[in-house]
């Protein structure tokens, strides 16, 4: 498609998955750390160091082996039986999707292809399912398939690929700052995502 054909800024929309379409729920994770004596969010901050996330999202180890590295990064803060407990809790936070970011993507993908780019584990698939959303996308690069993960422009590169429609005529979505930034230097339309306002804005011109 070109630009005078469509009269559109972008013909595909490149979307992150988490904190954008899949929505955890932090309170059972934040109970367990009030419990413990621990400031909330630290278990977050362990388990999201690089070191400790990169393997998770690069499908290196599974949800069940982070959450025992993320317990063995904790040990010292807390006893090893409530660092594992922090670390599980983490894993498996329970999580529901954004509906009004469901529909505004399926609006969407009725006009153009919609390629959901996402640093996940290899869990992504069982997850997707779970929200009901098996195929709701064209394509889904995830980073522990593909082995790279944002901001990495290879799994930018491999997502404009799938789109099939140049990197100046996609329309990226993510929450964070970084991987837009990256975006925007490949020469994507970019929208740094915080609320479902954020992209109901961005695919007004639809």
């Amino acid at each position: 498609m070109s630009p005078v054909s469509t009269g559109r800024s972008f013909d595909a929309v490149l979307c992150d998955v988490d904190n954008v379409i899949r929505i955890y729920d932090p309170s059972p994770l934040a109970a367990l750390e009030r419990a413990a004596g621990l400031a909330e969010g630290t278990t977050m901050k362990v388990a999201f160091a690089p070191e400790t996330a990169l393997p998770l999202v690069l499908g290196r180890i599974t949800p069940d082996q982070w959450a025992r590295s993320t317990a063995r990064s904790l040990t010292g803060l807390v006893s090893g039986a409530t660092a594992l407990e922090l670390g599980t809790a983490l894993a498996r936070s329970p999580f529901h999707a954004d509906e009004d970011v469901v529909a505004l993507l399926r609006r969407a993908r009725a006009r153009m292809p919609l390629v959901l780019v996402t640093n996940a584990s290899v869990q992504l698939e069982r997850d997707l399912a779970t929200l009901g959303l098996t195929g709701f996308a064209d394509h889904v690069v995830s980073s522990a398939r593909v082995g790279l993960a944002k901001p990495d422009r290879r799994i930018y590169d491999l997502a404009v690929a799938r789109a099939g429609v140049p990197a100046d005529r996609c329309l990226f979505v993510d929450d964070t700052w970084e991987n837009v930034e990256t975006a925007t230097a490949l020469g994507m339309r970019t929208v740094h995502y915080r609320e479902a306002g954020d992209l109901r804005r961005a695919l007004r011109e639809l």
